[in-house]
C-alpha cells in the first residue's frame, strides 16, 4: 500500500544518510611538500610503530628542531592510513593559532577538533566542558588525529589527555620541538627527525633549484657548498634551493657570499621561535653554548656554568629536550650549525658594528680590540668567575 507521508519521511532519512557518508568519505588528502626527498623510509618506520598498537590507543611523537620536517612527515603518515579511519583531524600551526588567540585558544582547538570529527558546529564554553565533550563523543569511535606544533602540555591535556576518550585503534600524532611534552603524556614511541645526509640533501636541493635530481653540471660545486651550509635542514635547502632557482652561474657563485642575509629572512626567524619560549637563564646557557662550548664535554660545560649560578644541570637538558643542542659522541655538546649562527647573530644584533657592547666575544680579534681600545671598563664577578674556570677559551663573555 502507497503511503505518501511516509515515503516523503524515509526520502529524508535517505538524503540525510546519503549527506552524512559523504560528509565522512570526501576527504582530499593534505598537500604535502612537492618533493618528498627521503620521505617514504620515514613514513614506513612510523606506521611500522602504528600498526605494533593497533588494538590500542596509540600515540606516537615527531620531535625535532625547527625546519626538520616535522610537519611534512606527519601529513605524509596521514595520508597513507587516513582511510581507515572513519573520523579524523588534523590541526595545524597549534603553537601559532595559540599564540594569536591566548585566553580562547585551547577552547579554539578543542572546538576544531570536535568539528572536525563529528562534522558539526559545537560551542565549548569551557576547557573543563570540551573535555567532557571529546571523551563522550570519541570514546567509541576509531579516529586518527594529528596535533601538529604543540609546545605546551595544556594543549595536549585539553585534546588528549587520557586514552580512555577514544576508541581502541585511534592514533594521535604529535609533533612538537619539545621533548618533554611528550615524555609528559607518555607517547607509545619518539620519531626523531634527524638532519639530511648528503646525498639527500644534495638532492632536495637540486630539485628546488634545478628541477632536477642532481645539480647542473657547471654547478655542481656551488650546490655542494651550498648544501654544506645548510647542514642538512630541509627548510634551509629548500629555502636556498628555490632562491637558487633559474639564476645564472655567476649569479649562483655570487650566492655563497650572501648565505648569511638569505638565510636570516626566512630560516633563522624560523629557528629563533625555539630561543624566544625559553626562560632567561635557559637562554644565557644557549648563547654561551654557542659561542664558546661546541665540542666541549657536558660535564666540564655544567660546572663552569652552575659557576655563573646558571643551573646548567637542568637549563641544559632544557636546550636537549627541545633539540637546541644535542650530546653526541664522548658526552661532548653539538649544535646544528645554523642554530649556531642564529645565536651569534642575536647576539650581534643590538650592536652589529661595536665589539665591545656584545654580551659575548668569540673571535680572538674582537677580543683583543676591545680589550686594547678598553671599550669595557670592568668585567662582572659573573665573567671573573667564568675566566676562572675556563683553562683555555677563545672568547669571553661581558657584562
Amino acid at each position: 500500500m502507497y503511503y505518501p507521508s511516509s515515503s516523503r519521511h524515509d526520502a529524508k532519512l535517505v538524503e540525510l544518510i546519503v549527506s552524512r557518508v559523504q560528509a565522512l568519505l570526501e576527504y582530499k588528502e593534505l598537500v604535502i611538500t612537492q618533493f618528498p626527498v627521503a620521505l617514504d623510509s620515514h613514513v614506513e618506520k612510523v606506521i611500522g610503530c602504528i600498526e605494533n598498537h593497533s588494538t590500542k590507543v596509540c600515540m606516537i611523537g615527531i620531535w625535532g628542531m625547527g625546519g626538520s620536517g616535522k610537519t611534512t612527515l606527519a601529513k605524509a603518515i596521514y595520508n597513507r592510513i587516513y582511510r581507515t579511519f572513519i573520523g579524523k583531524s588534523f590541526i595545524e600551526n597549534i603553537r601559532e593559532v595559540c599564540n594569536q588567540l591566548i585566553s580562547r585558544s585551547h577552547l579554539h582547538l578543542q572546538e576544531n577538533l570536535l568539528h572536525d570529527v563529528l562534522k558539526s558546529k559545537l560551542h565549548v564554553e569551557s576547557v573543563g566542558m570540551g573535555r567532557t565533550l571529546i571523551k563522550n563523543r570519541f570514546c567509541r569511535k576509531k579516529l586518527l588525529i594529528v596535533l601538529d606544533d604543540v609546545n605546551e602540555f595544556g594543549q595536549l591535556e585539553n585534546l588528549c589527555g587520557n586514552r580512555e576518550w577514544f576508541g581502541q585503534g585511534t592514533v594521535i600524532i604529535i609533533t612538537t620541538r619539545d621533548v618533554g611534552l611528550l615524555k609528559l603524556l607518555d607517547v607509545n614511541y619518539v620519531y626523531k627527525t634527524d638532519d639530511m645526509n648528503e646525498n639527500e640533501s644534495l638532492e632536495l636541493f637540486s630539485w628546488h633549484a634545478f628541477r632536477e635530481e642532481k645539480p647542473i653540471e657547471d654547478l655542481n660545486e656551488v650546490a655542494r657548498n651550498v648544501v654544506g651550509y645548510c647542514g642538512g635542514l630541509p627548510l634551509a635547502l629548500e629555502v636556498l634551493g628555490s632562491y637558487s632557482s633559474q639564476r645564472t652561474k655567476k649569479e649562483c657563485e655570487s650566492m655563497l657570499s650572501e648565505l648569511k642575509i638569505i638565510s636570516n629572512n626566512q630560516v633563522l626567524d624560523k629557528l629563533r621561535i625555539s630561543f624566544d619560549s625559553l626562560h632567561h637563564h635557559e637562554k644565557d646557557i644557549f648563547l654561551d653554548v654557542c659561542c664558546f662550548f661546541i665540542g666541549k664535554d657536558r660535564g666540564y660545560v655544567t660546572e663552569i656554568l652552575n659557576g655563573c649560578e646558571l643551573c646548567a644541570d637542568d637549563g641544559l637538558t632544557v636546550l636537549i629536550e627541545r633539540s637546541l643542542i644535542k650530546v653526541e659522541k664522548n658526552n661532548k655538546l653539538g649544535m646544528h650549525p645554523l642554530l649556531q649562527e642564529m645565536g651569534r647573530e642575536i647576539i650581534r644584533e643590538n650592536s652589529r658594528k661595536e665589539p665591545g657592547k656584545h654580551s659575548r666575544l668569540w673571535f680572538q680579534k674582537d677580543v683583543v680590540d676591545v680589550l686594547r681600545k678598553k671599550a669595557v671598563s670592568t668585567f662582572s664577578l659573573y665573567c671573573f668567575s667564568f675566566l676562572f674556570h675556563v683553562q683555555y677559551i677563545s672568547g669571553v663573555r661581558l657584562s
